[in-house]
């Protein structure tokens, strides 16, 4: 019995049944798992976007230079934007159609924001095959509804950028976008 007790303590056997073999090893593997992890970090964060793909995630534009009925082309994401201050008239023009009419039915309220129903910001891309309508610019032909006119296939769009006629199959998309003053919109 003796030296049966002789050889556990020479191999490293405690009471509790440990041996110092299995403290070594999972100090290892712990230290492994730590390199890895540390290894992996750059690797994963190098596939986040970069700073200037996050720039562009959203815009700030000032609107206090527009004047009712103009409007503006911007970009973002590499997308043309209009942002086209409506007057009283084209309000009341949007209004006085009837949605169940349309082919995207949308109202001039489900489009604009609430206390700020003359400000439509749309996306700038016909919905047909991706063209730029005319409209936002100063002189360009704004179609037979008073809005936008893509001439690439003859889509008219209405002065709130709903389809009326031609082959787009919907309204020009309205972005996301917040106040974050009476005279600056963030887009994005």
């Amino acid at each position: 019995m003796a030296t049966l007790e002789q050889s556990a303590e020479n191999a490293g056997i405690n009471e509790a049944g440990v041996r110092r073999r299995d403290f070594i090893n999972i100090a290892a593997v712990s230290f492994a798992g730590v390199g890895a992890g540390t290894a992996l970090i750059p690797l994963v964060n190098q596939m986040n976007p970069s700073a200037d793909v996050l720039a562009m995630a959203s815009i700030e534009v000032d609107i206090s230079a527009i004047q009712p009925g103009q409007a503006i082309k911007t970009m973002w994401r590499k997308q043309p934007m209009f942002i086209r201050n409506l007057t009283a008239a084209e309000i009341a023009a949007a209004e006085k159609v009837d949605v169940a009419t349309l082919r995207d039915p949308q109202t001039l309220e489900e489009r604009t924001k609430e206390g700020k129903r003359n400000w439509l910001i749309t996306k700038g891309v016909c919905t047909h095959l991706g063209c730029v309508p005319l409209g936002a610019g100063e002189g360009e032909v704004k179609g037979e509804f008073g809005g936008y006119f893509c001439p690439c296939h003859g889509s008219y769009y209405d002065t709130a950028a709903r389809i009326r006629k031609g082959p787009a199959p919907k309204n020009l998309e309205v972005p996301e976008y917040s106040f974050t003053s009476d005279t600056v919109v963030q887009i994005g």
